[in-house]
């Protein structure tokens, strides 16, 4: 088979891969769907705020692991050299599930933001920026409680890592298209933060209003 014919078929593996929902597959055993509660997004969030923290964590397994397999498989299969090496195609690879998981093609394009996703696809192919990326993530969510916030700050900090770091055209490509789907994803989250009525986490937000 053609190297660019392999290539294309891997990232179209990736894609369908990332399509398997954690939270919708999941919530099918549990006779819910999410998206009709809550926020209505198929991610580890809402999860959470509808069904505990069993439940998400098991959807944040599922769309990290997907992420995480997605690249995996990029670099273990992916042609030595052609157009789309195997470096290259791992970080392709990685998009594609995320991008599966937000238009997931099992279940009518409805599914989540992306960010777990991403994140599976970081620990594999970029783990140095983890130790940068948590304590942003972290830091902004104990702070103020917003969760989409802290997922959208932490992703655009792969932009000026890409380059601090002097990392290949691969990465610095990869960090570019992560913060654009992220920011895309969550504009319904900024909006509503500009407008003030974003809610927040307030279980683990730290500077509560006391009352």
């Amino acid at each position: 088979m053609p190297v660019i014919a392999t290539s294309l078929l891997l990232i179209l593996a990736a894609y369908l891969l990332g399509s398997v929902s954690g939270s919708l597959l999941l919530g099918k055993w549990r006779g819910v769907d999410i998206r009709t509660q809550g926020s209505g997004n198929a991610g580890g969030t809402n999860a959470l705020r509808t069904q505990g923290w069993k439940f998400a964590l098991g959807v944040v397994l599922i769309d990290v692991g997907k992420g995480a397999l997605a690249a995996w498989l990029g670099l273990r299969y992916g042609p030595a050299e052609g157009p789309l090496p195997a470096a290259v195609l791992a970080y392709a690879m990685a998009v594609a599930a995320a991008v599966g998981h937000i238009w997931p093609v099992w279940h009518g394009f409805r599914g989540g933001k992306g960010v777990g996703t991403l994140l599976g696809g970081v620990l594999v192919l970029w783990p140095a920026v983890v130790p940068w990326l948590l304590p942003v993530w972290v830091g902004v969510l104990v702070f103020t409680g917003y969760v989409g916030l802290a997922s959208v700050l932490a992703v655009t900090c792969l932009l000026p890592l890409a380059w601090w770091l002097d990392v290949d055209n691969a990465r610095r490509a990869f960090a570019c298209v992560a913060a654009a789907l992220v920011l895309f994803t969550h504009r319904g989250n900024l909006q509503r933060l500009r407008a003030g009525s974003e809610s927040r986490f307030e279980r683990v937000r730290l500077l509560r209003r006391r009352t």
